[in-house]
């Protein structure tokens, strides 16, 4: 039987209901664990729509978060990789098969028996119940699935970077975007703020479309080279057949033929946001230009390690607001509105007071 600590954690019991304070049980270390004392924890949209049961049902009690950001407070008897007081990150995960293809390749997260998500997957150390977030005091994960953040980093404001930061970069580095290329990046939001900054970092000039005018000042100050209005059709035009590269970090319905338009010859556009809807895709929008349309999901651990590595170096970080434990549901609503510039962060030595 797992041996068990009891934590104190923000969750909800129903998806009707309002987050609010819990315990939770947590496993005590085994061999290869790291204990982690969470001190800041990113709020991703994800974790709107996993606590209101709106992505398929989900499993209750459910505790989010999965930008974590904290401090080793203890690790199992055969842990190699971290000691006590390193400053860790974890993210979208927390384990995986590590015995098909892709976990072998480093893809965990396209693992053909399917990753455990940090929270809101069945937790293979406790039957019948779900893995629980960073909405909480302390987390505990095996070594391999832990990140080493950069000295130089400001603690909350790396906690985004966990999936914004992976999920925007995976797509640029897989793409091999680079000097000489024209990118654009739509949507100037959690996703799409860090586009921004890693396809600029990585030498690319970078195009930034946005449906409001009020964001142009911003983008620039974000590091876009150029603005455009997609709502604007002579701003559009202009651009047409200019791109080697989009990122599309748009979750709202879109006509995502606007912008396949605007490609060149080989271009590839890589959806990173969730619509709720099918996007209509027009066939030649694709053919006439040997045009690519792709996805892309967070990163493996070796890449998310990777992009951490290359933030610390450029000096990229999130742009955030700090809030308390009890704010969360607030900022909830807040999200719903597009009211953040550009991510939450929990300061989670609020949740012991």
């Amino acid at each position: 039987m797992t041996e068990t600590t009891s934590v104190k954690a923000f969750g909800t019991e129903a998806a009707e209901k309002p987050l609010n304070s819990m315990e939770i049980n947590r496993r005590v270390p085994t061999a290869h664990d790291v204990e982690i004392e969470i001190l800041f924890c990113g709020v991703c949209h994800s974790d709107l729509h996993t606590a209101k049961s709106e992505w398929g049902p989900s499993m209750y009690p459910c505790v989010p978060g999965h930008e974590i950001v904290g401090r080793v407070v203890r690790v199992g008897d055969h842990v190699k990789k971290f000691k006590t007081d390193d400053l860790v990150g974890v993210g979208c995960m927390v384990d995986s098969c590590r015995e098909c293809q892709y976990c072998k390749e480093d893809l965990e997260q396209y693992c053909e028996k399917g990753m455990t998500n940090t929270y809101n997957s069945p937790d293979p150390h406790f039957e019948g119940s779900p893995t629980f977030g960073g909405y909480s005091e302390r987390i505990v994960v095996n070594e391999n699935y832990i990140l080493r953040i950069p000295e130089n980093m400001d603690l909350a404001a790396v906690a985004p970077l966990l999936c914004a930061g992976i999920t925007t970069y995976s797509p640029l580095h897989h793409w091999n975007v680079g000097p000489g290329q024209k990118v654009g990046v739509v949507g100037i939001g959690g996703l799409g703020h860090m586009g921004i900054k890693i396809a600029k970092a990585m030498g690319a000039e970078v195009v930034a479309f946005t449906t409001s005018e009020a964001k142009f000042a911003e983008a620039k100050r974000l590091g876009a080279d150029e603005v455009v209005l997609s709502k604007d059709e002579d701003q559009m035009a202009a651009y047409k057949g200019k791109l080697h590269f989009i990122l599309d970090a748009v979750s709202a319905q879109h006509d995502i033929n606007a912008y396949l338009n605007l490609l060149r010859v080989d271009g590839s556009l890589a959806l990173v946001g969730a619509p709720e809807h099918p996007l209509p895709v027009a066939a030649f929008s694709l053919i006439v230009g040997r045009k690519s349309f792709a996805g892309s999901m967070i990163g493996g651990i070796a890449e998310t390690q990777e992009m951490l590595d290359f933030c610390g170096k450029h000096n990229i970080v999130a742009d955030i607001e700090m809030i308390r434990m009890d704010q969360i549901n607030e900022a909830y609503e807040r999200l719903l509105n597009g009211d953040v510039k550009y991510r939450f962060v929990i300061d989670m030595a609020t949740l012991k007071g």
